[in-house]
């Protein structure tokens, strides 16, 4: 992703970020093998490899997409590649592990069940697939300005649920959360990088209202699946 505002990975996470680590069970990060697609700045693997991943290998869809974390993670068991996530370059069943944050919605229109299909592929039987989206629902259509101007997609549980049964997926949990403070940080967020190229307005203030909201474990923001490969 292109880095406008020089941002880098840090411990130092809150809100959606802290919510995705907090729903990634330990025993699915401690000396596994893990694909993260769509890997970004690094935050996650900063903090798998500090929770004990043996290897995380994370894809972007162009080299430059992959300059920042590879200034910034220098552990020798990552590895980053240019690759998206309707064709993985990975082999058959080679990995215990893959996460995808926020990356479902970004990729072509149509093509999820590709998506499905390449990561059942990739992962080894048993292996955990854990997925997070923007959640379909009224307010969330009505406050994401990329729903109306670029078609940014959101996700229903039934349509999830259905991509996972049929590529060979259970799912061993799912959850919704986030509310109106990371709404609106959000919609902060797009005007304050996207226009005035900044921080947001009242970052922390922000940060700590977004972080309790999906702490709840309640809300209408995101979701939040995990599957498991048959």
């Amino acid at each position: 992703m292109k880095n406008i505002l020089n941002e880098k990975p840090t411990y130092n996470i809150k809100g959606r970020l802290a919510e995705s680590l907090r729903f990634v069970d330990i025993k699915d990060v401690y000396n596994k093998t893990i694909l993260d697609i769509g890997c970004g700045y690094g935050w996650c693997e900063l903090h798998f490899f500090k929770k004990g991943a043996k290897k995380i290998v994370g894809t972007e869809i162009t080299e430059n997409d992959l300059i920042t974390i590879k200034k910034h993670i220098k552990n020798k068991k990552a590895k980053f590649i240019v690759g998206n996530a309707i064709k993985l370059p990975c082999k058959k069943s080679s990995f215990d592990t893959a996460v995808s944050w926020e990356v479902i919605e970004h990729i072509p229109k149509n093509t999820e069940t590709i998506m499905f299909s390449e990561i059942h592929r990739v992962l080894k039987k048993g292996g955990k697939f854990y997925l997070s989206t923007p959640y379909r629902n009224l307010f969330n259509n009505i406050f994401d300005p990329a729903w109306w101007l670029i078609g940014h997609r959101h996700y229903s549980k039934e349509k999830l649920l259905k991509y996972g049964k049929d590529h060979g997926f259970s799912i061993e949990k799912m959850e919704v959360t986030g509310s109106w403070w990371s709404l609106f940080s959000s919609l902060n967020m797009y005007i304050t990088k996207w226009i005035f190229r900044r921080k947001r307005f009242f970052e922390n203030t922000f940060l700590e209202h977004d972080d309790e909201e999906y702490k709840s474990h309640k809300g209408f923001v995101t979701i939040f699946v995990k599957y498991r490969k048959k």
